[in-house]
């Protein structure tokens, strides 16, 4: 009895760390953004986002992992968001470090969009059982991910004709005629990255978390 207690205190408290987390950066986000409209592009992935984790919470739990790296990459939306990602400070100082030409800070929210997604992605997959052959989830995850970077893309393009000359902080091109397909490279990059060296951790937390619904359901029952 005190065992599950003291779980379902760490859970909680797991759940409103993550919650004050998310939460602290988008109001600091929000707070005078270098542009409003770009910051209200960015940063709604993240809002959206929320709201699916919050209902997953309830109704089909992640593990840990998946719930720290959305937290990562929604964090990642939100400093993008506020500053514009051509002109984050702390990429600036980088760039002066390496001799970079341009902000690569887009570069890292693009290589996120390829490592996290792989993630949910894999958790869903196997959590479902969609495959059963053992091969196919991580080729469907990757061309899963390659294609939501290309519909970014497509989004990005749809946003620059409405916007015309306003869509320039959102894009973050910064002069790079290959931006478009650099993005999608990355996001190739990090979805196979991600399943190569999270992979073993990842299951042994849906592991986990199969064998502690299996308990809880034994216990309702």
């Amino acid at each position: 009895m005190n065992d599950s207690n003291g779980s379902g205190l760490k859970v909680s408290l797991s759940a409103l760390i993550w919650v004050a987390t998310f939460m602290a950066v988008l109001i600091w986000s929000g707070i005078e953004p270098k542009d409003r409209m770009t910051w209200v592009l960015e940063v709604l992935p993240a809002i959206i986002g929320f709201g699916l984790v919050v209902w997953c919470w309830f109704r089909y739990p992640l593990t840990p992992l998946v719930y720290g790296l959305i937290l990562v990459h929604a964090i990642i939306l939100m400093i993008g968001g506020h500053y514009t990602y051509a002109e984050v400070p702390f990429f600036d100082t980088i760039g002066d470090w390496f001799s970079w030409e341009r902000n690569n800070y887009d570069k890292l929210g693009h290589f996120a969009q390829g490592f996290v997604p792989a993630m949910i992605a894999r958790e869903l997959v196997l959590g479902l059982g969609v495959f059963a052959r053992r091969g196919w989830p991580a080729f469907f995850i990757v061309c899963f991910c390659l294609a939501l970077s290309a519909f970014y893309e497509l989004i990005e393009w749809w946003v620059a004709l409405a916007s015309g000359q306003g869509a320039e902080a959102f894009l973050g091109t910064q002069g790079y005629v290959w931006d478009t397909q650099s993005d999608m490279a990355w996001a190739l990059s990090g979805s196979i990255l991600a399943l190569i060296i999270l992979g073993r951790w990842h299951d042994r937390q849906i592991k986990a978390l199969t064998l502690t619904a299996s308990s809880q359901g034994d216990s309702n029952a």
